[in-house]
């Protein structure tokens, strides 16, 4: 083996900057040190008067988060990483030798940030810094949600009853440990998906249902800029348009327009967009075993050109960042979608920002 010289890691750094490292334009156009004040304030670290190593930089801890986001890594594996990859150390400012944090110091930091709910004010804090480089709601909104998956659940029938009433099974408190791997808030529902084209040409006449576990991602984008302003994580079973009226419209939005699927078709939600002085553009429903009318469906597929703008931001973190819930409990599942919807945000924000450059 050829011995080291002594600027081969800076060679190494500039091809892979040439090669596009998206981690070092994350360090050129997001302000990490915006988060600070909320993370230092989740995270709590103690002080040093009784000795001890010093703790973590909250920022790197955070960065370290993003990391592990972006390429759906689990704690021991983004510990490895850190170690290993250069394009990780660079962005997060290590070198070669030092102290690196370990798988345990990463859960922690998840621990924390998920006790406080502070991932709301983190997702606040970089949207606050979206509207001062100029990329404010504009242009009216798109509501929809996509199922996020979570390790499955091995329950008898009467176990799942229990569980979805908030029941703790007998015999499961004497057993801390088998109780913290059983998710009491995630829950099944069906996905409901188009039947794939025979080989005569012929469509089904049903479409597929397949069982799916896990919760459910709620957004609003806006509709100019395509970055989401508002968010929402719940089960898998729960209702899409109840939600249009939990805090998932943004006021802020300089146009009132709403668009959303079907779904967010009911009366109690027209009702409420028009008291709140929104315009509806959502979906109209066929009516039961009766064609659809088709001056209905035009109005549906002119609504759907631009509805289909949000399926961006789910494909973007499902096929990019392979989004999955690898956690127990609707609370830490909160944390992980939030961190997911401030990691596309950031993502967008270097993709406005080239456009803007290249324009």
């Amino acid at each position: 083996m050829k011995q080291p010289g002594f600027f081969d890691v800076d060679e190494r750094l500039a091809r892979l900057s040439g090669l596009g490292d998206q981690l070092e334009a994350f360090s050129r156009t997001v302000g990490f040190e915006a988060f600070r004040p909320d993370l230092e304030k989740a995270l709590a670290y103690s002080g040093r008067s009784k000795g001890g190593r010093p703790p973590f930089d909250p920022v790197l801890m955070f960065k370290i988060l993003v990391i592990q986001t972006l390429n759906n890594l689990s704690d021991e594996r983004t510990e490895y990483l850190i170690n290993d990859c250069l394009s990780f150390m660079r962005f997060l400012g290590l070198g070669l030798s030092g102290r690196e944090s370990d798988a345990k110091t990463v859960w922690l930091c998840q621990k924390c940030l998920t006790e406080t709910g502070a991932i709301q004010k983190l997702f606040e804090r970089f949207d606050a810094t979206l509207r001062n480089a100029g990329y404010l709601p504009m242009s009216g909104q798109i509501l929809d949600a996509t199922l996020v998956a979570a390790p499955k659940q091995r329950n008898t029938n009467g176990e799942k009853a229990d569980l979805r009433e908030g029941r703790i099974l007998e015999g499961w408190e004497d057993k801390p440990v088998k109780l913290s791997h059983k998710d009491s808030h995630a829950r099944w529902t069906l996905k409901f998906t188009k039947a794939k084209r025979q080989e005569d040409g012929t469509l089904p006449a049903t479409d597929l249902a397949l069982p799916f576990f896990g919760y459910k991602s709620h957004v609003s984008i806006d509709r100019k800029f395509r970055l989401i302003r508002k968010w929402k994580t719940t089960d898998a079973a729960a209702s899409d348009g109840a939600r249009l009226r939990e805090g998932l419209l943004d006021k802020t939005n300089t146009a009132s327009t709403v668009w959303a699927d079907t779904a967010y078709r009911s009366k109690a939600n027209e009702d409420f967009m028009d008291k709140e002085g929104f315009v509806s553009k959502v979906h109209r429903k066929k009516s039961h075993l009766k064609p659809m009318p088709p001056h209905i469906q035009r109005s549906n597929a002119g609504k759907s050109v631009i509805r289909s703008r949000v399926e961006h931001v789910f494909a973007d973190q499902k096929s990019q960042m392979g989004l999955f819930v690898r956690t127990v409990g609707i609370t830490r599942a909160t944390m992980r979608i939030g961190l997911a919807n401030i990691v596309y945000n950031m993502r967008r924000f270097l993709f406005l920002e080239r456009l803007n450059a290249s324009a």
